[in-house]
């Protein structure tokens, strides 16, 4: 999920944090995709308005068990 359309749904940082019960400074410290675990709660909290993208997350190096 992207940081801006986050923030856009919300209308500010001060809301979006607010939402997600977490500090606006967590929020500005997010790069251009938010953490996962936030994208799933706003996923959840805006019954799917938000959309949780597992693609975004997932890591383009797959490590083979030895």
């Amino acid at each position: 999920m992207q940081k801006a359309n986050a923030i856009k749904y919300y209308g500010n940082i001060v809301k979006l944090a607010s939402v997600l019960e977490i500090t606006h400074g967590a929020v500005c410290q997010w790069r251009d995709i938010i953490p996962e675990k936030q994208a799933m709660r706003l996923a959840l909290i805006t019954k799917g308005e938000l959309t949780y993208q597992p693609e975004h997350y997932r890591s383009s190096e797959v490590v083979m068990p030895v």
